[in-house]
């Protein structure tokens, strides 16, 4: 369907390594992981993402990204989203020098504030502020950029961030460091992406909201006198292939239970998700691609790790391929 209208061409899809427990099933090796993401690779993904939560058991994100750059050689490394609050500032701007270093320069980052009345927890136990979340992400951004630029000691003295002396830190593969991209859709987060950032990855249930976003995100980087297109416009969206839709509506309910404890109908007004026949769900990503994503960021909407590979090849084979450099 896609090929033959022309509507997938020039569309990347990534997929979500399944590195919460919630995903592995029971009785299943960890270390499979990483033959998930071999298998990804060889199937022609573009991209292999690892979420990032203190909320629910899961491979920490620069661990388990780490793992698979080892076992992997082309297809790009993103976080989905990681969250900079969570570490001290300084630290996460050399694992992530070194990962992108280990890794080629195939790192992507994408960095969020978190998501309110259910961050708030992990804020608390890694000791930082809920309020001025969103200042501080900002300025955590602009010292891991000020200190991959830097070739001697520096000194930092942003809005929340303020260090006299930083000793010289490990600078990443690419010149300035590896493309950062913000998760979110408010209207605030919209022009942030715009002025400042290197990609959008929201997940909005609705094609229409995605549009109108992009939108908005392209003319707050005019307004900053950047291209329109210095940001990359991917989507965050779950997905499940199944013989009919009602068995994909039954299965995604058990995923969104299993993955934060609150029913579909809940999860459903935050992000998207897409269940049912693999005609349906083209059909519903096609909505996005026509409002303008072109990076497909999929995380499979199963709870155990035979279904996560089986769904793999399912997704695989949505849209025609192009190289992770391309």
């Amino acid at each position: 369907m896609n090929s033959a209208n022309g509507i997938g061409d020039g569309i990347r899809l990534g997929v979500v390594l399944p590195s919460g427990r919630a995903q592995w099933g029971p009785g299943t090796d960890p270390r499979d992981l990483i033959d998930f993401a071999v298998r990804a690779e060889r199937l022609g993904f573009a991209s292999l993402w690892a979420g990032d939560t203190l909320l629910r058991p899961v491979i920490e994100t620069f661990t388990m990204l780490s793992a698979a750059a080892a076992a992997t050689e082309r297809v790009r490394l993103g976080t989905a989203a990681l969250l900079p609050a969570l570490r001290r500032p300084v630290q996460a701007a050399q694992a992530i020098a070194s990962l992108d270093l280990l890794s080629g320069g195939r790192l992507v980052v994408t960095v969020g504030a978190g998501f309110p009345r259910r961050s708030e927890a992990e804020y608390a136990v890694s000791e930082v502020p809920w309020r001025g979340r969103f200042a501080r992400l900002d300025d955590t951004v602009a010292l891991w950029r000020h200190l991959w630029a830097a070739d001697s000691p520096t000194a930092y003295h942003g809005e929340v961030l303020r260090f006299d002396h930083i000793p010289e830190q490990l600078r990443p593969a690419r010149p300035g460091g590896p493309p950062i991209w913000l998760g979110g859709a408010s209207p605030s987060a919209l022009a942030r992406t715009g002025r400042l950032y290197d990609g959008w990855l929201p997940y909005p249930p609705d094609p229409a909201d995605y549009e109108a976003g992009l939108s908005r995100v392209r003319e707050a980087a005019t307004e900053a006198g950047r291209p329109a297109t210095a940001v990359a416009p991917a989507l965050f969206v779950t997905v499940l292939i199944t013989d009919d839709a009602e068995t994909g509506q039954r299965a995604i309910a058990d995923y969104a239970l299993a993955t934060y404890g609150m029913p579909v109908e809940v999860v459903r007004t935050i992000q998207v998700l897409l269940a049912g026949t693999r005609e349906q769900v083209t059909a519903a990503l096609d909505r996005y691609v026509a409002a303008g994503a072109r990076h497909l960021v999929c995380r499979i909407g199963a709870l155990d790790l035979k279904s996560q590979l089986d769904q793999l090849e399912l997704i695989s084979t949505l849209y025609p391929k192009e190289k992770p450099d391309a």
